[in-house]
Protein backbone atom coordinates (compact mmCIF):
# COMPACT_ATOMS: atom_id res chain seq x y z
CA UNK A 1 0.00 0.00 0.00
CA UNK A 2 1.21 3.88 -0.94
CA UNK A 3 1.00 6.33 1.85
CA UNK A 4 -1.82 7.69 -0.25
CA UNK A 5 -3.81 4.46 -0.59
CA UNK A 6 -7.12 4.89 1.52
CA UNK A 7 -7.30 1.95 3.73
CA UNK A 8 -10.56 -0.11 4.50
CA UNK A 9 -11.84 -0.24 8.07
CA UNK A 10 -11.63 1.60 11.53
CA UNK A 11 -8.09 3.63 12.01
CA UNK A 12 -8.01 5.32 15.71
CA UNK A 13 -6.66 9.20 15.33
CA UNK A 14 -3.16 7.75 16.52
CA UNK A 15 -2.52 5.18 13.68
CA UNK A 16 -4.10 8.45 11.26
CA UNK A 17 -0.94 10.23 12.59
CA UNK A 18 1.37 7.96 11.88
CA UNK A 19 -0.05 7.84 8.46
CA UNK A 20 0.33 10.84 8.28
CA UNK A 21 4.20 11.33 8.77
CA UNK A 22 5.38 8.76 6.85
CA UNK A 23 2.80 10.45 3.77
CA UNK A 24 4.16 13.81 4.72
CA UNK A 25 7.76 12.23 3.79
CA UNK A 26 6.34 11.35 0.13
CA UNK A 27 4.86 14.46 -0.08
CA UNK A 28 7.31 16.75 0.20
CA UNK A 29 9.41 15.27 -1.96
CA UNK A 30 6.79 15.42 -5.04
CA UNK A 31 6.34 19.07 -3.93
CA UNK A 32 10.07 19.75 -4.46
CA UNK A 33 10.02 19.45 -8.28
CA UNK A 34 9.32 22.17 -10.43
CA UNK A 35 6.06 23.35 -12.02
CA UNK A 36 4.20 20.72 -9.13
CA UNK A 37 1.05 22.44 -6.77
CA UNK A 38 -0.58 21.95 -3.76
CA UNK A 39 -4.44 22.75 -3.35
CA UNK A 40 -4.62 22.88 0.31
CA UNK A 41 -8.30 22.53 0.81
CA UNK A 42 -10.14 23.04 4.26
CA UNK A 43 -14.03 21.85 4.79
CA UNK A 44 -16.03 24.97 5.82
CA UNK A 45 -19.47 24.63 7.17
CA UNK A 46 -21.46 24.49 3.92
CA UNK A 47 -20.16 20.88 2.94
CA UNK A 48 -17.53 22.85 0.72
CA UNK A 49 -13.72 23.66 0.42
CA UNK A 50 -11.83 26.67 1.15
CA UNK A 51 -8.68 26.04 -1.03
CA UNK A 52 -5.46 28.06 -1.76
CA UNK A 53 -3.07 27.23 -4.10
CA UNK A 54 0.60 27.14 -3.95
CA UNK A 55 3.50 26.72 -5.99
CA UNK A 56 6.78 24.22 -5.93
CA UNK A 57 8.83 24.42 -4.36
CA UNK A 58 7.45 26.67 -1.75
CA UNK A 59 4.42 24.32 -1.17
CA UNK A 60 6.62 21.48 0.12
CA UNK A 61 7.63 24.25 3.00
CA UNK A 62 4.19 24.47 3.65
CA UNK A 63 3.97 20.64 4.49
CA UNK A 64 6.12 21.45 7.48
CA UNK A 65 4.90 25.15 8.32
CA UNK A 66 1.08 25.12 7.60
CA UNK A 67 -0.41 28.10 5.67
CA UNK A 68 -2.62 31.32 6.41
CA UNK A 69 -6.30 31.05 5.65
CA UNK A 70 -8.72 34.02 6.48
CA UNK A 71 -10.52 33.09 9.90
CA UNK A 72 -14.09 33.87 8.32
CA UNK A 73 -14.47 30.84 6.52
CA UNK A 74 -15.68 28.90 9.25
CA UNK A 75 -17.82 31.96 10.12
CA UNK A 76 -20.02 32.97 6.53
CA UNK A 77 -22.60 32.11 4.59
CA UNK A 78 -22.83 30.00 1.64
CA UNK A 79 -22.73 33.41 -0.49
CA UNK A 80 -19.09 34.23 1.62
CA UNK A 81 -20.74 37.15 3.44
CA UNK A 82 -19.53 37.26 7.39
CA UNK A 83 -22.46 36.06 9.74
CA UNK A 84 -22.97 38.90 12.58
CA UNK A 85 -20.27 39.52 15.21
CA UNK A 86 -21.53 37.87 18.39
CA UNK A 87 -19.82 36.22 20.99
CA UNK A 88 -18.44 33.42 20.20
CA UNK A 89 -18.13 34.14 16.59
CA UNK A 90 -16.45 37.30 17.08
CA UNK A 91 -13.22 35.32 17.69
CA UNK A 92 -13.31 33.78 13.85
CA UNK A 93 -14.43 37.69 12.58
CA UNK A 94 -12.92 40.45 14.47
CA UNK A 95 -10.32 41.82 12.21
CA UNK A 96 -10.65 38.93 9.71
CA UNK A 97 -6.68 37.37 10.82
CA UNK A 98 -5.46 34.46 10.09
CA UNK A 99 -5.67 30.85 10.96
CA UNK A 100 -2.94 28.34 10.22
CA UNK A 101 -3.91 25.51 8.07
CA UNK A 102 -1.64 22.51 9.32
CA UNK A 103 -1.29 19.29 6.38
CA UNK A 104 -2.86 16.56 7.42
CA UNK A 105 -0.15 14.49 4.68
CA UNK A 106 -2.53 11.21 4.93
CA UNK A 107 -4.74 13.07 3.01
CA UNK A 108 -3.15 13.57 -0.16
CA UNK A 109 -4.47 12.84 -3.45
CA UNK A 110 -3.33 13.47 -6.86
CA UNK A 111 -6.19 16.05 -8.60
CA UNK A 112 -4.93 16.79 -11.45
CA UNK A 113 -1.56 16.17 -13.60
CA UNK A 114 1.62 17.56 -11.28
CA UNK A 115 -1.32 18.70 -8.77
CA UNK A 116 -1.59 17.30 -5.37
CA UNK A 117 -4.89 18.63 -3.20
CA UNK A 118 -4.38 17.69 0.51
CA UNK A 119 -6.71 18.59 3.40
CA UNK A 120 -6.23 20.50 6.78
CA UNK A 121 -6.56 21.49 10.09
CA UNK A 122 -7.22 25.00 11.40
CA UNK A 123 -5.89 26.69 14.06
CA UNK A 124 -4.99 29.52 15.76
CA UNK A 125 -1.94 31.35 15.82
CA UNK A 126 -1.42 30.31 19.56
CA UNK A 127 -1.78 26.27 18.36
CA UNK A 128 -5.23 26.20 19.88
CA UNK A 129 -7.63 24.00 17.47
CA UNK A 130 -10.18 26.07 15.40
CA UNK A 131 -13.41 24.97 17.09
CA UNK A 132 -15.67 25.95 14.46
CA UNK A 133 -13.51 24.25 11.90
CA UNK A 134 -15.85 21.06 11.18
CA UNK A 135 -12.62 18.80 11.56
CA UNK A 136 -12.18 19.77 14.54
CA UNK A 137 -15.53 19.03 15.62
CA UNK A 138 -15.10 15.40 14.31
CA UNK A 139 -11.68 15.34 15.60
CA UNK A 140 -12.96 15.87 19.42
CA UNK A 141 -15.98 13.64 18.99
CA UNK A 142 -13.35 10.87 18.25
CA UNK A 143 -11.06 11.70 20.69
CA UNK A 144 -13.82 11.10 23.39
CA UNK A 145 -15.45 7.31 21.57
CA UNK A 146 -11.76 6.36 21.53
CA UNK A 147 -11.79 7.09 25.73
CA UNK A 148 -14.77 4.49 25.72
CA UNK A 149 -12.59 2.01 23.52
CA UNK A 150 -14.32 2.43 20.13
CA UNK A 151 -13.26 3.10 17.10
CA UNK A 152 -16.04 4.28 13.91
CA UNK A 153 -15.86 3.44 10.60
CA UNK A 154 -18.26 5.15 8.15
CA UNK A 155 -18.73 5.08 4.54
CA UNK A 156 -20.36 7.86 3.27
CA UNK A 157 -22.97 7.83 0.47
CA UNK A 158 -23.97 10.87 -1.66
CA UNK A 159 -26.52 11.14 -4.48
CA UNK A 160 -26.37 13.90 -7.23
CA UNK A 161 -28.20 14.33 -10.13
CA UNK A 162 -26.07 15.34 -13.36
CA UNK A 163 -27.84 18.06 -15.44
CA UNK A 164 -27.47 19.36 -19.09
CA UNK A 165 -27.02 22.91 -19.79
CA UNK A 166 -30.35 23.51 -19.92
CA UNK A 167 -30.93 22.19 -16.41
CA UNK A 168 -32.94 19.21 -17.66
CA UNK A 169 -31.91 15.95 -15.64
CA UNK A 170 -29.19 13.71 -18.11
CA UNK A 171 -31.79 11.16 -18.07
CA UNK A 172 -35.98 11.76 -18.91
CA UNK A 173 -37.00 9.56 -16.16
CA UNK A 174 -35.73 7.54 -12.97
CA UNK A 175 -33.39 4.86 -13.69
CA UNK A 176 -33.05 3.07 -10.41
CA UNK A 177 -30.71 0.59 -11.35
CA UNK A 178 -30.86 0.56 -14.74
CA UNK A 179 -28.13 -0.07 -17.62
CA UNK A 180 -30.43 0.87 -20.44
CA UNK A 181 -31.58 4.49 -20.27
CA UNK A 182 -28.18 6.08 -19.22
CA UNK A 183 -26.09 6.34 -22.19
CA UNK A 184 -26.26 10.18 -21.94
CA UNK A 185 -24.60 10.12 -18.43
CA UNK A 186 -21.63 7.15 -19.82
CA UNK A 187 -19.23 9.52 -20.97
CA UNK A 188 -19.17 11.83 -18.18
CA UNK A 189 -18.96 8.37 -16.20
CA UNK A 190 -16.40 7.20 -17.57
CA UNK A 191 -14.33 10.13 -16.89
CA UNK A 192 -15.25 10.22 -13.46
CA UNK A 193 -14.56 6.78 -13.07
CA UNK A 194 -10.68 7.49 -13.92
CA UNK A 195 -10.70 10.83 -11.90
CA UNK A 196 -12.22 9.45 -8.62
CA UNK A 197 -10.18 6.10 -9.10
CA UNK A 198 -7.46 6.42 -6.38
CA UNK A 199 -10.36 7.36 -3.68
CA UNK A 200 -11.56 3.35 -3.16
CA UNK A 201 -14.79 3.35 -5.08
CA UNK A 202 -16.71 0.38 -3.96
CA UNK A 203 -20.04 0.70 -6.02
CA UNK A 204 -21.45 3.37 -8.67
CA UNK A 205 -25.22 3.28 -9.83
CA UNK A 206 -27.93 4.56 -11.65
CA UNK A 207 -30.57 5.92 -8.82
CA UNK A 208 -34.07 6.55 -8.76
CA UNK A 209 -34.97 10.31 -10.05
CA UNK A 210 -34.63 11.59 -13.23
CA UNK A 211 -30.44 11.95 -13.52
CA UNK A 212 -29.80 10.13 -10.22
CA UNK A 213 -26.69 8.54 -9.45
CA UNK A 214 -24.74 7.50 -6.61
CA UNK A 215 -20.94 6.43 -6.04
CA UNK A 216 -19.99 5.13 -3.08
CA UNK A 217 -16.59 4.81 -1.45
CA UNK A 218 -15.11 1.96 0.65
CA UNK A 219 -15.94 2.18 4.47
CA UNK A 220 -13.22 3.80 6.25
CA UNK A 221 -11.88 5.86 9.30
CA UNK A 222 -14.34 8.94 9.96
CA UNK A 223 -12.00 11.77 9.11
CA UNK A 224 -10.88 10.08 5.94
CA UNK A 225 -14.42 9.19 4.92
CA UNK A 226 -15.56 12.94 5.16
CA UNK A 227 -12.96 14.44 3.93
CA UNK A 228 -13.23 12.14 0.78
CA UNK A 229 -16.54 12.36 0.19
CA UNK A 230 -16.14 16.25 -0.48
CA UNK A 231 -13.32 15.38 -2.60
CA UNK A 232 -15.87 12.92 -4.41
CA UNK A 233 -18.10 15.60 -4.83
CA UNK A 234 -15.25 18.22 -5.82
CA UNK A 235 -14.37 15.51 -8.36
CA UNK A 236 -17.69 14.90 -10.21
CA UNK A 237 -18.40 18.84 -10.22
CA UNK A 238 -15.16 19.67 -12.40
CA UNK A 239 -15.78 16.21 -14.73
CA UNK A 240 -19.68 17.37 -14.94
CA UNK A 241 -18.15 20.75 -15.70
CA UNK A 242 -16.14 19.60 -18.74
CA UNK A 243 -18.79 17.74 -19.67
CA UNK A 244 -21.07 20.81 -20.25
CA UNK A 245 -23.28 19.20 -17.61
CA UNK A 246 -23.70 20.57 -13.68
CA UNK A 247 -23.81 18.25 -10.43
CA UNK A 248 -26.59 18.92 -8.29
CA UNK A 249 -26.45 18.25 -4.69
CA UNK A 250 -29.69 19.91 -3.56
CA UNK A 251 -31.34 17.63 -1.08
CA UNK A 252 -34.37 17.99 -3.05
CA UNK A 253 -33.71 18.21 -6.67
CA UNK A 254 -37.52 18.50 -6.96
CA UNK A 255 -40.37 18.52 -5.10
CA UNK A 256 -41.30 14.84 -3.89
CA UNK A 257 -37.06 13.76 -4.67
CA UNK A 258 -34.32 13.63 -2.18
CA UNK A 259 -30.73 13.12 -2.81
CA UNK A 260 -29.33 12.07 0.62
CA UNK A 261 -26.01 12.17 2.38
CA UNK A 262 -26.31 8.21 4.04
CA UNK A 263 -23.98 7.37 6.82
CA UNK A 264 -23.01 3.63 7.15
CA UNK A 265 -21.06 3.51 10.26
CA UNK A 266 -19.96 0.65 12.65
CA UNK A 267 -17.55 0.54 15.81
CA UNK A 268 -15.04 -1.58 16.31
CA UNK A 269 -12.99 -2.75 19.76
CA UNK A 270 -9.61 -4.46 20.25
CA UNK A 271 -11.31 -7.90 20.26
CA UNK A 272 -13.34 -6.89 16.78
CA UNK A 273 -16.76 -5.45 15.82
CA UNK A 274 -19.15 -3.96 18.41
CA UNK A 275 -22.38 -6.34 18.71
CA UNK A 276 -25.59 -5.07 18.09
CA UNK A 277 -27.59 -5.03 20.59
CA UNK A 278 -24.26 -4.35 23.18
CA UNK A 279 -22.79 -1.59 22.02
CA UNK A 280 -24.45 -0.74 18.67
CA UNK A 281 -27.83 -0.61 20.34
CA UNK A 282 -27.07 1.89 22.78
CA UNK A 283 -25.35 3.82 20.60
CA UNK A 284 -28.15 3.84 18.02
CA UNK A 285 -30.52 4.47 21.39
CA UNK A 286 -28.99 7.87 22.09
CA UNK A 287 -29.00 8.73 18.19
CA UNK A 288 -32.70 8.24 18.31
CA UNK A 289 -33.02 10.40 21.69
CA UNK A 290 -30.83 13.47 19.88
CA UNK A 291 -31.64 12.99 16.42
CA UNK A 292 -34.41 15.25 16.94
CA UNK A 293 -32.59 18.15 18.13
CA UNK A 294 -29.77 18.07 16.16
CA UNK A 295 -32.13 18.37 12.77
CA UNK A 296 -29.82 22.05 11.89
CA UNK A 297 -26.96 19.82 11.44
CA UNK A 298 -28.86 16.86 8.78
CA UNK A 299 -31.27 19.84 7.29
CA UNK A 300 -29.35 23.10 7.52
CA UNK A 301 -30.92 24.73 4.28
CA UNK A 302 -34.49 25.94 3.03
CA UNK A 303 -34.28 22.91 0.17
CA UNK A 304 -33.61 20.54 3.44
CA UNK A 305 -36.95 20.19 4.27
CA UNK A 306 -38.70 19.92 1.34
CA UNK A 307 -36.61 16.82 1.33
CA UNK A 308 -38.06 15.78 5.12
CA UNK A 309 -41.73 16.61 3.81
CA UNK A 310 -42.03 15.20 0.65
CA UNK A 311 -39.36 12.87 -0.87
CA UNK A 312 -39.77 9.43 -0.70
CA UNK A 313 -38.38 7.20 2.20
CA UNK A 314 -38.17 10.77 4.04
CA UNK A 315 -36.72 9.92 7.45
CA UNK A 316 -38.45 12.47 9.35
CA UNK A 317 -40.27 9.98 12.05
CA UNK A 318 -37.29 8.26 14.02
CA UNK A 319 -38.10 5.04 13.41
CA UNK A 320 -34.95 1.76 13.42
CA UNK A 321 -35.95 -1.58 11.84
CA UNK A 322 -33.26 -4.52 10.24
CA UNK A 323 -32.89 -3.97 6.86
CA UNK A 324 -35.42 -1.38 6.47
CA UNK A 325 -34.77 1.06 4.05
CA UNK A 326 -38.22 2.89 5.16
CA UNK A 327 -36.72 3.92 8.75
CA UNK A 328 -34.16 6.31 9.48
CA UNK A 329 -31.73 3.90 11.00
CA UNK A 330 -31.62 1.00 9.30
CA UNK A 331 -29.44 -2.07 10.68
CA UNK A 332 -27.47 -3.66 8.69
CA UNK A 333 -24.22 -5.95 7.79
CA UNK A 334 -23.65 -9.30 9.24
CA UNK A 335 -24.60 -11.23 12.85
CA UNK A 336 -20.68 -10.57 12.97
CA UNK A 337 -19.82 -7.46 11.89
CA UNK A 338 -23.35 -5.39 12.40
CA UNK A 339 -23.38 -1.70 11.09
CA UNK A 340 -25.91 1.70 11.68
CA UNK A 341 -27.20 3.21 8.40
CA UNK A 342 -28.25 6.94 9.27
CA UNK A 343 -30.42 8.25 6.72
CA UNK A 344 -31.14 11.72 8.05
CA UNK A 345 -29.04 13.86 6.48
CA UNK A 346 -29.38 15.63 2.97
CA UNK A 347 -26.69 15.65 0.54
CA UNK A 348 -26.73 19.57 1.35
CA UNK A 349 -25.41 18.86 5.22
CA UNK A 350 -21.60 18.98 6.35
CA UNK A 351 -20.69 15.28 6.40
CA UNK A 352 -17.95 16.18 9.03
CA UNK A 353 -20.89 17.81 11.72
CA UNK A 354 -22.98 14.70 10.29
CA UNK A 355 -20.76 12.06 11.69
CA UNK A 356 -19.53 14.33 14.63
CA UNK A 357 -23.26 15.14 15.39
CA UNK A 358 -23.73 11.10 15.26
CA UNK A 359 -20.94 10.24 17.57
CA UNK A 360 -21.78 12.88 19.84
CA UNK A 361 -25.64 11.21 20.41
CA UNK A 362 -24.33 8.10 20.22
CA UNK A 363 -21.83 8.27 22.73
CA UNK A 364 -24.06 9.95 25.11
CA UNK A 365 -26.54 6.80 24.74
CA UNK A 366 -23.39 4.29 25.37
CA UNK A 367 -22.90 6.60 28.33
CA UNK A 368 -26.84 6.70 29.67
CA UNK A 369 -26.55 2.85 28.70
CA UNK A 370 -29.71 3.33 27.14
CA UNK A 371 -31.84 0.61 25.54
CA UNK A 372 -33.37 1.72 21.83
CA UNK A 373 -37.08 1.06 21.20
CA UNK A 374 -38.53 -2.04 19.16
CA UNK A 375 -38.30 -1.75 15.71
CA UNK A 376 -40.59 -0.03 13.65
CA UNK A 377 -41.69 2.31 17.17
CA UNK A 378 -41.64 5.51 16.61
CA UNK A 379 -39.71 7.39 18.85
CA UNK A 380 -40.48 11.35 17.47
CA UNK A 381 -40.15 13.00 14.68
CA UNK A 382 -37.47 15.75 13.21
CA UNK A 383 -38.10 19.43 13.02
CA UNK A 384 -40.64 19.73 10.31
CA UNK A 385 -38.97 23.42 9.38
CA UNK A 386 -35.94 25.57 9.47
CA UNK A 387 -38.46 27.64 12.22
CA UNK A 388 -38.77 24.71 14.43
CA UNK A 389 -35.21 23.27 14.03
CA UNK A 390 -33.72 26.90 15.26
CA UNK A 391 -36.12 26.47 17.95
CA UNK A 392 -34.39 23.55 19.12
CA UNK A 393 -30.87 24.90 18.78
CA UNK A 394 -31.79 27.30 21.56
CA UNK A 395 -32.47 24.47 23.85
CA UNK A 396 -29.00 23.45 25.02
CA UNK A 397 -28.67 19.73 23.87
CA UNK A 398 -26.57 20.70 20.84
CA UNK A 399 -24.53 22.43 22.96
CA UNK A 400 -23.72 19.98 25.49
CA UNK A 401 -23.17 17.54 22.62
CA UNK A 402 -21.11 19.56 20.52
CA UNK A 403 -20.13 22.24 22.16
CA UNK A 404 -21.35 25.85 22.81
CA UNK A 405 -19.46 27.28 19.66
CA UNK A 406 -20.82 24.93 17.44
CA UNK A 407 -24.36 25.25 18.81
CA UNK A 408 -23.86 29.21 17.82
CA UNK A 409 -22.49 29.09 14.92
CA UNK A 410 -25.66 26.41 13.63
CA UNK A 411 -27.92 28.82 14.88
CA UNK A 412 -26.43 31.88 13.12
CA UNK A 413 -26.01 29.69 9.68
CA UNK A 414 -29.84 28.62 9.62
CA UNK A 415 -30.89 32.52 10.96
CA UNK A 416 -29.11 33.73 8.02
CA UNK A 417 -30.64 30.99 5.86
CA UNK A 418 -33.91 31.75 7.05
CA UNK A 419 -33.24 35.56 6.83
CA UNK A 420 -32.31 35.18 2.99
CA UNK A 421 -34.89 33.17 2.30
CA UNK A 422 -37.50 35.76 3.33
CA UNK A 423 -36.02 38.41 1.19
CA UNK A 424 -36.04 36.26 -2.00
CA UNK A 425 -39.10 36.84 -4.75
CA UNK A 426 -39.11 33.13 -5.97
CA UNK A 427 -41.64 31.42 -8.58
CA UNK A 428 -43.54 29.71 -6.22
CA UNK A 429 -44.45 33.13 -4.85
CA UNK A 430 -44.89 34.27 -8.65
CA UNK A 431 -46.95 31.40 -9.34
CA UNK A 432 -49.26 31.68 -6.44
CA UNK A 433 -49.24 35.28 -6.91
CA UNK A 434 -50.54 34.84 -10.46
CA UNK A 435 -53.34 32.25 -8.80
CA UNK A 436 -55.36 35.13 -6.88
CA UNK A 437 -55.36 38.09 -9.83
Amino acid sequence: MTPFERPVGARSLAVRAEAGTAAADVLRRALAEDGTRLVLLVPDPHARFAAVELAAPFAAEVVDTGYGVCSYVFAWTPERDPLPETAPLNRYLGGFGDLRVRVDAATAFPLAERTWAVVGDAEFPSGEPAGLAPRTVLRAQLAKLEERGLVPSAGIEHEVVFRAADGNPLTAHGVDYAVGGTEQLAPLLADLRSAAAGLGVESARAECHPGQYEVVLRHRDALAACDDALLLQLLTRRVAARHGASADYLAAPETGQGNSCHVHLSLSTPDGPAGFPFALGAFLAGVLRDARALTAVWAPTWNSYVRLRTAPFSPRELRWGPDDRTCAIRLCGTSSAPRLEFRFAGADAQPHLVVASLLAAGAAGLADELTPPDPGVSAGQLAESPWEALALLAEGRVAELLGEEVAVQQAALLRAEIEAGLGTVTDLQRRRGGLRA
